[in-house]
């Protein structure tokens, strides 16, 4: 998993996506300042750092390899943190990038981004209509001193067809930012 930025007036994204195309992208055209990537695929993480190195990004640019946010130091701090976590509980045999089983991953994930969140900071999760709902989340979220600010493209209803939501998540008692309003 990878984050990122995506309003100039932000310092610090966290991108959790493979090998940060987008990241990268919102880096070059001013989005943000700072850029932390993170991936537990050691062949995305690999390809993060030769794309830092080959543009001359060390000053701006951290990538780690890391499950979730385990091995994270524990200095970085971010303004908008985005990631695309495993969708189902259930998955074909072999196919771990899609299997989140008891959502270990995201509970994980909700219990540790706290700490690397700036005031005001936004996380937003792209999930699966076939997978979840908002509310299959809401109780994670609320029990890791977050809330749920805003949902985008998603029913109260699991879908047949695959399709994709965005999930708005903020620290408890942080002002919502206009762009994030529900």
């Amino acid at each position: 998993m990878l984050a990122f930025v995506i309003r100039r007036l932000l310092q610090s994204i966290l991108v959790m996506l493979a090998v940060g195309f987008i990241a990268f992208s919102l880096l070059a055209h001013g989005f943000c300042e700072t850029l932390c990537l993170a991936d537990i695929n050691p062949l995305a993480v690999q390809a993060c750092k030769r794309t830092v190195a080959d543009n001359n990004l060390s000053d701006r640019v951290s990538v780690y390899q890391s499950e979730n946010l385990k091995d994270i130091p524990p200095t970085e701090r971010w303004d908008l943190v985005v990631s695309n976590p495993p969708h189902f509980l259930t998955a074909a045999p072999g196919d771990i990038r899609s299997l989140d089983t008891d959502w270990r991953i995201h509970r994980e994930f909700f219990g540790s981004v706290a700490r690397f969140l700036n005031p005001g900071a936004v996380i937003v999760l792209q999930e699966s209509t076939r997978g979840s709902m908002p509310d299959t989340f809401r109780n994670l979220v609320d029990q890791a001193g977050l809330s749920i600010v805003f949902s985008h493209g998603s029913g109260n209803k699991l879908t047949r067809y695959e399709g994709h939501y965005f999930l708005g998540i903020m620290k408890k008692g942080d002002v919502v930012p206009p762009w994030a309003h529900a």
